[in-house]
């Protein structure tokens, strides 16, 4: 890849704009308050203040890895947004695109400290009427969420608004455009977050548009009404590269069989058949589920970026969501390339054996320093 630190990118030898980031990544992100203690948000006494947001915790992730990322938003011109854009940057994230709306807030929420899918489980939003709510078509750059070798948005955005959606429409519009980099969709089904019974099919739809789609089996049972990963290809035949997540049982991947593997050799071409690749989970000591799929897409997202086999992605997915699994927060440290990489690399009876706890990375990465010291 060409970088540049031009905002367009340095001219390609066909005239266009080369990518100056690896991924582009648009969404909201919200200031978060995380319970000091468990228990119900009218029983908590105390929260602390974080960050979160789907397509943030990807482009973080990224940046770790040392990957380059732009991450693309809205926030209110007020301390919240000054929080979320230093401790974004601080990730190593470039934060230039991010626009600051004088007439709007930045996004906050509560939430317990318990697992997102227990009935126990709260969250109270306050984005209604957000500074990411305005993005649109007319008030976001489009050039710039095209100047990376991907772009990564997910199905949260397109409810925030009926602007929002617009923008995700345009971005995801096949025929795709020359240029267009490739789309990330990771379908991140949320009902409560959409007013009528029609997100569903809207998000159906933006999958379609996209290049690689993340979607959770639960996801698409609950949201399609699809059993297994096959209907669900059957459902999105469009996508190069579709991935269907498992939970404990692991990931497959259909990829269209004859494509190069980095992007569709023709948009919407459904191509001779699929390639497929299963791989299991992890055994992991889970501390919070909370970010896991953010981290399991960055980790794939990664290993795409690097050109890596499609059982090594999936492999890359599921490690970086053991980092996110094994902390508190929405965000972890993935394993560094190197530890990521022998870990990919073993075989299928050495990986199955694999069981991974609070600290693992530090763990691993600190044996493979001794072993390597001469």
């Amino acid at each position: 890849m060409t970088r540049s630190s031009n905002a367009g990118g340095t001219p390609a030898p066909d005239g266009t704009a080369a990518p100056d980031a690896d991924v582009v990544c648009l969404g909201e992100s919200m200031v978060t308050f995380l319970p000091t203690a468990p228990g119900r948000l009218a029983d908590v006494p105390a929260f602390e203040r974080a960050i979160g947001g789907a397509e943030s915790n990807v482009a973080c992730a990224l940046a770790r890895a040392g990957h380059t990322v732009r991450w693309i938003s809205r926030v209110g011109a007020d301390g919240f947004g000054d929080h979320l854009v230093g401790a974004i940057g601080a990730y190593g994230v470039d934060t230039g695109g991010v626009r600051r709306d004088p007439a709007r807030p930045t996004g906050i929420y509560f939430r317990t400290a318990g697992d997102r899918d227990t009935d126990a489980h709260e969250v109270a939003y306050y984005r209604s009427g957000s500074a990411a709510s305005a993005m649109s078509p007319a008030t976001m750059d489009l050039a710039a969420l095209r100047a990376g070798r991907v772009l990564h948005l997910s199905g949260i955005t397109a409810a925030l608004s009926g602007d929002c959606l617009a923008l995700l429409r345009e971005l995801t519009a096949r025929p795709a455009a020359d240029g267009r980099p490739l789309v990330s969709f990771d379908v991140n089904h949320r009902h409560r977050l959409w007013a009528d019974a029609q997100g569903p099919r809207v998000l159906l739809d933006l999958a379609r548009g996209a290049d690689i789609v993340f979607v959770g089996e639960d996801e698409a049972r609950d949201a399609w009404g699809l059993h297994g990963g096959r209907a669900v290809r059957a459902a999105l035949p469009e996508p190069e590269i579709l991935v269907v997540k498992r939970g404990k049982g692991g990931a497959t991947v259909f990829r269209r069989a004859g494509g190069p593997g980095g992007r569709a050799a023709g948009p919407g071409g459904r191509g001779a058949g699929d390639d497929v690749v299963g791989v299991p989970a992890l055994r992991v000591d889970v501390v919070a589920a909370v970010g896991a799929g953010d981290a399991f897409a960055a980790g794939f997202l990664s290993a795409t970026l690097r050109g890596l086999p499609l059982r090594s992605r999936i492999r890359h997915g599921h490690l970086w969501a053991a980092a996110a699994l094994t902390v508190t927060g929405d965000l972890a440290a993935p394993p560094s390339r190197a530890l990521a990489d022998r870990l990919a690399g073993l075989d299928d009876a050495a990986w199955g054996t694999l069981h991974l706890g609070p600290g693992w990375t530090d763990a691993m990465e600190a044996v493979d320093r001794e072993v390597c010291t001469p």
